[in-house]
């Protein structure tokens, strides 16, 4: 399919004057150019879908508009106005602010103090803090938001969801002209989803603008209007995504066609390699069972809540309390700790790769060398430790400026496939991939499938947990469904639908039974 680049903005009422503009904005790091003359621009009322794959300088960009990076080049028009911020409180106090996918709030402070915080109200020749008038004004903004949340709770205790909330009232108490929303849904419930949207189209009737990123397009044409697409650091094309099909925007993001399809290698299943049987917490799951054979994938689906992920930390012995056996080629195995699961040739993908997946501070090449450093003799160990980096970043298409380049700063999609890349230098027989995709671009999806696929056509074998219903139907050989904390139902590959799979996910067969 060609890509044709809009050159000329999409169109829009003449009278209504674009609240933000950027133009020529270019950015380098050491010498390489994260964005280069990108240009973006976005009126009162409207919400703009920025989309572009991991890499593509999204990230780069939101940190420029908001104040933690300072542009090389280029122009911010505020109003008609040029503008510049030393620092993310600068952008604030202008009216442009973020609600990023993994919130940075006070955890010990209460609702209402992190909405304030840095600018509480005082009262009095002692300026003393008015708590009475923040609380006051925390609970006028909820109202008005139309969210129950109670300002005096502690934000540890908090959802995701809540913290999401907490960040918009953050922004409506700063009248924000500017809200960018940085995968805001990646973590939240359906139910906290459309919770989300019906904000979205509040703000959207206030005349704030809103600035949407994420790689699901669903959501995009769901709260989108318009949309601005990146790749590679560069302006790529706009336009109203009333005008332009899925596809065309995959190949505008991707710079190529990206078959929807998913890879699905023919591969003969042999005999059961992992056998679990009864496996229980007294607080998470009970009677667990399940079996996986040489060159599976085995899909698990459940809904939020259903305790996939933490059967499988429990399988790589990360939690304590669980009873059940397990056997790996027949053999009875005992997981204490995650070394007596690599040891076994176990390998664990975590969801949160941030937190459990990766060293950020390390280069890359250090972080997949990790699990097997053993392996390496003290002089051969820095050549070794590049060659096997650089073989799994060419396997999984890692984008990266160079193997020494730290994790932190690399993309979501691209830090994952470190994760990846680190546990597959173990050379397991059973990696378990706990949501591998989770906000990851559509390009850098179709890489991870394609290896999956790869992975199995060589003889290992998957279990892949996935909140995402097409990938799990898509790459499954069988699918395990779980509902609080339970297997209810398993599916053969030709027998699972999406009704079917969802049906027993939610309960509905249980309770026709």
């Amino acid at each position: 399919m060609p890509v044709t680049q809009l050159t000329s903005p999409p169109l829009r009422d003449a009278h209504d004057a674009p609240v933000l503009e950027l133009s020529g904005i270019t950015k380098r790091f050491n010498g390489v150019h994260a964005l280069n003359g990108v240009r973006l621009s976005i009126r009162p009322g409207e919400v703009m879908a920025l989309i572009g794959e991991n890499g593509a300088g999204k990230s780069t960009l939101v940190k420029t508009l908001t104040g933690i990076h300072r542009a090389d080049a280029g122009s911010i028009l505020l109003d008609g106005k040029e503008v510049s911020f030393n620092s993310p409180q600068e952008a604030m106090a202008a009216g442009i602010t973020a609600v990023h996918q993994e919130t940075v709030m006070f955890d010990e402070l209460s609702v209402a103090e992190n909405i304030y915080v840095g600018r509480h109200p005082t009262r009095g020749a002692a300026r003393r803090i008015d708590w009475a008038t923040i609380e006051a004004e925390a609970e006028r903004l909820f109202a008005r938001l139309e969210v129950a949340l109670p300002v005096r709770a502690r934000v540890r205790d908090l959802s995701v969801a809540q913290r999401h909330f907490v960040e918009i009232a953050r922004a409506l108490s700063q009248d924000a002209r500017v809200v960018v929303m940085d995968e805001p849904t990646a973590a939240l419930s359906q139910r906290e989803i459309r919770e989300l949207y019906r904000i979205i189209d509040q703000l959207k009737a206030a005349g704030t603008a809103v600035i949407f990123i994420s790689h699901k397009f669903d959501e995009i044409y769901q709260v989108a209007d318009c949309y601005t697409v990146l790749r590679d650091g560069q302006f790529v094309a706009e336009g109203r995504l009333a005008d332009i099909r899925e596809p065309e925007l995959v190949a505008l993001m991707v710079g190529r066609a990206v078959h929807q399809a998913y890879p699905k290698a023919e591969v003969e299943i042999g005999a059961p390699l992992l056998e679990v049987q009864g496996l229980c917490h007294p607080t998470e799951f009970q009677d667990v069972s399940f079996s996986l054979r040489r060159g599976e994938i085995l899909g698990f689906y459940g809904l939020v809540g259903a305790g996939r992920s933490e059967v499988m930390q429990a399988l790589f012995g990360l939690t304590a309390n669980v009873r059940g056996s397990v056997k790996l080629e027949g053999r009875a195995c005992a997981f204490r700790a995650p070394r007596d699961a690599i040891a076994h040739g176990l390998a664990y993908v975590p969801e949160d790769r941030q937190q459990h997946g990766a060293h950020l501070s390390l280069p890359i090449q250090y972080n997949i060398s990790l699990p097997i450093l053993s392996k390496f003799g003290f002089f051969t160990r820095a050549r070794a430790e590049a060659q096997l980096a650089r073989r799994f970043a060419e396997q999984l298409e890692l984008k990266a400026h160079h193997l020494k380049q730290q994790v932190a700063e690399l993309s979501g999609g691209n830090q994952q496939k470190v994760v990846l890349g680190k546990w597959l230098a173990t050379d397991p027989k059973v990696i378990i991939l706990d949501e591998p995709t989770k906000g990851i671009d559509i390009g850098s999806k179709a890489a991870v499938h394609r290896f999956i696929s790869e992975l199995v056509a060589r003889g290992l074998s998957v279990i892949l947990v996935s909140s995402e219903l097409p990938e799990v139907l898509g790459l499954s050989d069988r699918v395990v469904v779980m509902r609080q904390g339970r297997v209810v139902r398993e599916f053969a590959r030709i027998d699972a639908t999406p009704e079917t799979v969802v049906a027993a996910a939610s309960g509905v067969e249980l309770e026709a039974a």
